[in-house]
């Protein structure tokens, strides 16, 4: 019964078109509702009830291609997908308020129809086993997720970088389609994800998990691979950016998970490649953070530091399954997975409170905001939970998957051997630094967006969001709180993700009572700070306060926003000390010692991604110089073109001739 309810709504979405405009949310919300309800249920049957592989027919007529099989680790992504897919429609439906009159019946159709197969999709890549089965809905969920970037097609800038997104989208199927091509043609078995196993245990595993980790890794965006990332999350509507951010780019990380699931040996190689890829991916994404302008596009660059951080806990535990240093191996493992998780919450956090202030003022111009805390105070406190929690600060998620990570590294010094330690060492100083410039980053962005007075008119008629735009902040502050004090009760369905990797969990009982300790001390430390709170509101109510505008030094003629910190002079510090990964121009024209009453000028400063410009706006740049050159053989003569076919036809046969073809 439960099958044919998940297939009679997903046969349901293609209604979706013909439903009156002003019901298509409702149809769409109550058919990821039954989607969420059933998925869910088949997860928590198999993480919880009969802990291993639970097997549905899809369309039973097919064989065993289309097989539903979900598995502990199936299991966990599902719950994330279902909840942060659940938000976001929900948060759709204050954000989208705008758009009811400017779009037409279809449109919204259409964008509605797209975000509920992505969710779909999404669903079904965790669950699909056959390989050809996975990569035709790996390029659904691309394709579905592309159409919602370009969300505002009327604008070019947008276009340009949906087109620049599916190009790379493709480029990565490319990638998975040659490793599961390569594996079915060495040992001739199943052309799936359980064929693997033949060939990674008579081959040495590196080169073709190299080939599935730059497919995934392009979705996950894994520096190098990661230039689409900071592009189409700003261009999309918040409500996609926080489910493409918080579980889409995760479904590379559970391909890479799942492919490791298939290879027992010669990891050592593998698990350093990771951590190494993961290192540079959590410094550099945090770094090119930090000197963003654009909030969306500054939280883009974090979701590439926190796949940084969960890739670091992935690499650790392949490194320790390796080195037989069970303790690394679990805590590395657990760690990386349970950020997966933690990073999906706050981040479609941050998200959506990013895209209320964008909707309430029109700008993501961090420049051209500023005392918003006191306009949406409830906005600015979810913000303010979301940047606490993904800088990794106690009581909140962020710092419990960090902990366990820090964990398993110590643990492990004095039975792993000297090589390993250096790299426990590297990774230690890494993951340390990351969460250091997290926190920089987020006190600029928090400061300058919400405390403070206005730097522009786009804060002047700000108001706080309604509620269909608050209740997903709650819900989400909710989780992060649950699992930032009472982190135990997640330890239990952890310990069955890691068991798929690891087999033995010891390691994770271990730590239950540390995170007890950790659970007693926030609670603690939460009242102390109640007290105080309460102690200084009787204090206050005893005096009597007088609010007025700060004192200028007796000198009012000049805009107060001119003497607050900017985003650009906040970072200049760190711009200096790392010019060659941040890459930040200035323009500004200087003044001249004859300037006696200079006039006026614009200051401005624009960073650009190494990666990007020389990987592909430089090779771009010359394919499209080499393409103008021969284009002088478009004459449009006819004669002409018969000529450059005879031409085809004689070069052909001397080359056959020649036995070269």
């Amino acid at each position: 019964m439960d099958i044919i309810l998940f297939k009679a709504a997903i046969i349901l979405s293609f209604v979706l078109f013909f439903i009156p405009k002003q019901f298509q949310y409702y149809f769409g919300l109550l058919l990821h509702l039954i989607i969420i309800a059933i998925s869910s249920i088949w997860a928590v049957k198999s993480l919880f009830i009969i802990s291993g592989k639970l097997t549905i027919a899809f369309l039973p007529f097919l064989g065993n291609i289309l097989n539903l099989e979900i598995d502990q680790l199936s299991a966990f992504f599902i719950l994330i997908v279902n909840f942060t897919s659940l938000t976001g429609i929900i948060y759709a439906k204050g954000y989208l308020q705008p758009y009811f009159n400017k779009k037409s019946k279809i449109e919204l159709a259409f964008h509605f129809f797209n975000f509920l197969w992505l969710h779909i999709s999404m669903l079904l890549v965790v669950m699909f086993r056959d390989a050809l089965a996975f990569l035709i809905i790996w390029e659904i969920m691309s394709l579905s997720s592309f159409f919602l970037v370009i969300f505002e097609s009327e604008k070019k800038e947008t276009i340009r970088i949906g087109i620049n997104y599916l190009i790379q989208m493709h480029i990565g199927v490319v990638f998975l389609m040659l490793a599961f091509i390569w594996a079915y043609t060495q040992t001739a078995s199943e052309f799936s994800f359980d064929g693997l196993s033949v060939y990674f245990a008579s081959h040495n595993p590196f080169l073709l998990f190299l080939l599935f980790f730059i497919g995934f890794g392009i979705k996950a965006g894994f520096i190098p691979f990661h230039s689409w990332l900071p592009h189409a999350h700003p261009a999309s509507p918040s409500h996609v950016s926080g489910v493409m951010s918080g579980v889409m780019i995760k479904m590379g990380i559970y391909g890479i998970l799942r492919v490791l699931t298939y290879i027992n040996h010669d990891l050592f190689d593998i698990g350093l490649f990771i951590l190494i890829i993961s290192l540079a991916s959590g410094l550099i994404g945090v770094s090119l953070a930090i000197v963003q302008h654009d909030v969306k596009k500054l939280l883009a660059y974090h979701s590439i530091e926190n796949i940084g951080i969960i890739g670091i806990g992935i690499g650790l535990g392949v490194i320790g399954i390796s080195e037989n240093i069970p303790v690394l191996a679990v805590l590395g493992f657990g760690g990386g997975i349970l950020h997966i998780l933690n990073h999906s919450l706050f981040k479609s956090l941050l998200f959506y409170t990013a895209g209320s202030v964008y909707k309430q003022t029109h700008t993501r111009n961090i420049e051209q905001l500023g005392g918003l805390i006191k306009k949406m105070p409830k906005t600015a406190l979810f913000f303010l939970l979301g940047a606490l929690a993904i800088s990794g600060l106690p009581p909140f998620n962020g710092f419990i998957s960090e902990f366990m990570i820090y964990s398993g590294m110590f643990k492990s010094l004095q039975e792993a051997n000297l090589f390993t330690d250096i790299i426990l060492l590297f990774s230690f100083s890494g993951l340390a630094i990351i969460g250091g410039l997290a926190i920089f980053c987020f006190t600029k962005v928090f400061s300058i967006v919400f405390l403070g007075t206005a730097r522009s008119d786009k804060v002047e008629h700000a108001t706080e969001v309604d509620a269909a735009m608050i209740l997903p902040d709650f819900l989400i502050g909710f989780m992060i709180v649950l699992i930032g004090f009472v982190p135990v009760i997640f330890m239990q369905p952890l310990s069955a993700i890691v068991s798929v990797f690891t087999g033995d969990t010891i390691a994770i009982q271990q730590i239950i009572p540390t995170l007890n300790n950790i659970s007693l001390s926030s609670g603690i430390f939460i009242i102390l700070i109640g007290v105080i709170w309460l102690l200084r509101a009787w204090q206050q109510k005893q005096q009597s306060i007088k609010q007025n505008t700060t004192w200028g030094c007796a000198y009012t003629g000049a805009n107060p926003a001119l003497h607050q910190y900017t985003a650009t002079s906040y970072a200049d510090n760190f711009v200096q000390i790392s010019k060659q990964i941040v890459n930040v121009k200035k323009d500004f024209e200087n003044f001249e010692e004859t300037d006696i009453f200079p006039k006026e000028r614009e200051f401005e400063t624009h960073s650009s991604d190494i990666f990007e410009d020389n990987l592909i706006i430089r090779p771009v740049d010359k394919i499209l110089i080499f393409l103008k050159k021969i284009a002088v053989f478009q004459t449009g003569k006819i004669q002409h073109y018969l000529l450059y076919a005879l031409l085809f036809i004689a070069v052909i046969s001397i080359l056959t001739y020649l036995n070269w073809i």
